[in-house]
């Protein structure tokens, strides 16, 4: 009996001493510093927060968008998506008006180019990136995604991105693109600044949340639908839109992320090192 007990709690001292443990670094630049120490809004704006495991190696790793119309918001790490084995990096970026809303999209990829390049530095896997974000977060995470000129910019494949979770994300022509045209938010545009417009087959796993389809900003839903059906008629291999009945716009993310979580779980097992 005492031999028993004697292992069990030998046992129970490893599985304590098993447990992930996470760090915290603030207000990475990523921008090379040439760049930011011409520019103090690329200074100021253009940092990550990174959330890790630093007892576990291999891990992915979640880029979060911040949302706020491209207009509003600052980098973020939702609680709910942390500790779960993963990293979870909260971008911030330029917004509009003191910026044209494109270079939301540029600081985006950016960011994402940063994460290519150093998480293994951390011990993630590159091969392991998940782009994710709320509303106009989202947006950001599937435009640099469908639109694979951004990445390229930095030798990176944007087919190499693991996923893209993308939480009520527009599809069409962002509404802060065409207030800067002068065109209302309730004219619908897909033009180079849609995601819809860059619908192809060979795109990384999309899985796209949106709320209610009578609570959504404008037309979401259908234009996450919209999404969705495009991407099936160009034979995409894995898409799926999950609709959070009962949620609106801002609330629907706290309906999605323990699905997302294991959306992530399920497309990191898919991965091959």
């Amino acid at each position: 009996m005492k031999q028993t007990i004697l292992l069990l709690l030998i046992v129970t001292c490893l599985q304590l001493n098993a447990q992930t443990t996470y760090e915290i670094k603030k207000d990475i630049g990523y921008y090379p510093s040439t760049t930011s120490q011409n520019d103090g809004y690329i200074k100021s704006q253009c940092t990550i927060d990174l959330y890790y495991p630093i007892n576990k190696k291999n891990f992915a790793t979640v880029v979060w968008f911040h949302g706020g119309g491209l207009t509003g918001g600052s980098k973020e790490i939702p609680k709910q998506l942390m500790d779960n084995g993963f990293a979870v990096i909260g971008v911030g970026y330029r917004l509009s008006p003191k910026v044209k809303a494109v270079a939301c999209i540029e600081d985006a990829a950016a960011a994402t180019s940063w994460v290519f390049t150093h998480i293994a530095e951390f011990g993630g896997n590159p091969n392991a990136i998940f782009l994710s974000g709320h509303s106009a977060g989202a947006y950001l995470s599937l435009m640099i995604t469908m639109d694979k000129k951004y990445l390229n910019k930095y030798n990176i494949d944007a087919n190499k991105i693991a996923g893209v979770i993308s939480l009520s994300s527009q599809t069409i022509t962002h509404f802060t693109i065409r207030d800067e045209r002068g065109i209302k938010g309730t004219q619908p545009i897909i033009d180079e600044y849609a995601p819809l417009y860059h619908v192809r087959q060979d795109v990384p796993p999309i899985i796209l949340f949106t709320g209610d389809a009578e609570k959504e900003m404008l037309g979401r839903y259908e234009e996450n639908a919209y999404l969705y059906r495009m991407l099936l008629l160009n034979k995409a291999a894995e898409v799926k839109l999950y609709k959070m009945d009962g949620y609106d716009h801002g609330s629907m993310p706290l309906a999605s992320y323990p699905l997302m979580i294991k959306e992530i779980a399920r497309l990191q097992k898919e991965i091959k090192n």
